[in-house]
């Protein structure tokens, strides 16, 4: 009995901190960070790229189907929106589409961004009323 507690209570601290975020200074995103998670969804094989420009408040990137570009813009509420440009080419199965439609919303609905760690992997979460995305910094 005592040892089924100490592995639940074990198990309940590693969920804890494998999902601890705290808010991130936009001025630390800067380069390119690749989507893992989408909603709970692992989605690392769409390829989804956004690189952060802070000095310039410049987004853009890959959406898994189209290049993107576009001006963040910072909201009285602290969260951050952009009207994002891309290009027009055709997406290339279902996972592909998901990924662009929600990180599309995610990003005109407004969203702040978190330091995170998912998996044992560091990283930021981008969230949005609607979605929750997380991100890994490229090259590390």
């Amino acid at each position: 009995m005592k040892r089924s507690i100490f592995y639940t209570m074990a198990s309940l601290t590693l969920l804890i901190q494998s999902t601890y975020a705290t808010p991130a200074d936009l001025n630390e995103l800067q380069g390119d960070w690749h989507l893992r998670e989408l909603d709970g969804y692992e989605v690392r094989k769409a390829r989804a790229i956004l690189d952060f420009e802070p000095s310039k408040m410049i987004i853009d990137g890959f959406d898994a189907c189209n290049r993107i570009n576009g001006k963040l813009i910072k909201k009285a509420d602290g969260t951050y929106t952009s009207r994002l440009r891309t290009t027009r080419m055709a997406c290339r199965g279902n996972l592909f589409s998901f990924v662009s439609q929600r990180l599309h919303q995610a990003i005109d609905e407004g969203f702040t961004v978190e330091k995170a760690s998912r998996h044992g992997v560091d990283g930021i979460v981008l969230k949005s009323k609607s979605h929750e995305l997380f991100f890994k910094r490229m090259g590390e």
